[in-house]
């Protein structure tokens, strides 16, 4: 580790929390370079739904790479971005009825972020974004506008105007609906809000601490913004592409986003991939008018393409994920109920899961979870979540074997 301490920038993050030097990674296993194994309850932050190496995806990419097809082209027209679209259109948006068109930012989440904040606002011609408490949507200065975790927004080092933080689902724990909070703000002239030209929102907040919305609360706000003329942004950055079960996180609410922001997973390889999907009358942009070097990555598209086709052919994944998940959450309340002192709250949909625990417990159990070769981050803005976010396609006995090590971590801890 003493070149990384020595040559790289103290901003360094997850090497801190996971200090080995990894070398290999297949399936749901990453190997560091001495041998040890790790379960990997991480998947690089939600970008490897698929797992490590995929032989399928890494079949596709390196027949794209050995028969030296196009490997940067802008946004031009290239072999694989119009597979990619074609397949997207065949198996994603065609059997959900979705008319969305599709444009390529820049290659992560904060660009599919950064450019539906700045197409919103050209649509509308109305500066104010709504956002939620506790959510995150980025590092760049738009997207974290619209973040709501205090340490990061101080990083941006200047003011984050154009957002307006309101109340997420269950936001106050007392069983009232935070709509009504959120519409008596925009139906009021003394309120000092401006009218917004979108909402954006997480279904499931991950870095905010795993925190789902209802499938009526979702409902209400898509209502909401019909009622008064504001778009609908959602953000499926890391809990879309099957991360919650359905392709699209929202697909269970029966609702239609305006725009939809994907990446991460998206690529299926750990390529770096972003799209914002957005309904035909929106696309305003003229050409060139939001754009970006690394805008639509190609061997991206190849893998992404091939991920289409092995994994959303049918629901096979979708009810893999909803059975998988369920075994975590019941892993997690046995958990919760052993240890009554943690007051510990389970939440989560699909293979996003997190335990809620008092004090520093969720970092502690991260290191003792660690030392015992499971790779498994915390979220919330104390970082009091335990977060469980491993490659959809984990085999079942390593997913058990994952959760022993994990109950093993909470009783070392405790």
């Amino acid at each position: 580790m003493k070149t990384f301490e020595r040559l790289e920038s103290e901003v360094r993050g997850y090497v801190r929390s996971f200090p080995a030097v990894f070398d290999k990674g297949t399936g749901a296993t990453l190997i560091d370079e001495n041998g040890k194994e790790y379960i990997d309850f991480f998947a690089g932050a939600g970008v490897l739904n698929y797992g490590h190496n995929h032989p399928e995806l890494k079949k596709a990419l390196l027949e794209h790479l050995t028969g030296d097809h196009v490997v940067h082209g802008l946004d031009m027209a290239t072999v694989a971005k119009r597979r990619f679209m074609e397949r997207f259109e065949e198996v994603i948006l065609k059997p959900r009825g979705l008319d969305y068109k599709l444009q390529f930012p820049g290659p992560t989440g904060t660009n599919a972020v950064e450019a539906a904040l700045k197409l919103v606002r050209k649509v509308k011609k109305r500066h104010n974004v709504v956002c939620f408490t506790n959510a995150f949507h980025g590092m760049t200065l738009g997207a974290l506008s619209a973040t709501g975790n205090a340490k990061k927004r101080a990083g941006a080092g200047v003011p984050l105007h154009y957002t307006t933080a309101m109340p997420y689902d269950d936001w106050f724990r007392d069983g009232k609906n935070t709509l009504d909070y959120l519409e008596r703000y925009l139906t009021n002239a003394g309120s000092g809000v401006d009218k917004p030209a979108a909402v954006i929102l997480e279904t499931v907040q991950a870095e905010g601490g795993v925190n789902p919305c209802s499938f009526e609360w979702l409902k209400g706000l898509r209502e909401l913004t019909k009622r008064h003329d504001i778009l609908l942004v959602t953000d499926d950055i890391q809990v879309g592409c099957g991360r919650t079960g359905p392709f699209f996180s929202f697909e269970p609410a029966g609702i239609e986003p305006d725009i939809v922001c994907l990446s991460k997973s998206l690529s299926a390889y750990g390529l770096p991939l972003a799209l914002v999907l957005l309904k035909p009358e929106l696309d305003v942009w003229a050409p060139g008018e939001h754009n970006g070097t690394f805008r639509g990555h190609q061997p991206a598209f190849v893998t992404a393409t091939r991920a289409l086709e092995v994994f959303w052919k049918d629901d096979a994944l979708s009810k893999d994920v909803t059975r998988k998940g369920s075994i975590v959450r019941e892993r997690f309340m046995q958990i919760a109920k052993k240890y009554p002192a943690l007051h510990a709250e389970v939440r989560g949909r699909g293979m996003i899961a997190g335990i809620e625990c008092a004090g520093d417990v969720a970092g502690r159990v991260s290191r003792a979870a660690f030392d015992r070769g499971v790779v498994m981050e915390t979220a919330g803005i104390r970082g009091q979540v335990l977060k469980f976010l491993a490659p959809l396609i984990i085999p079942e006995p390593q997913l058990e074997e994952g959760l022993d090590v994990v109950d093993q971590a909470f009783a070392a801890t405790l």
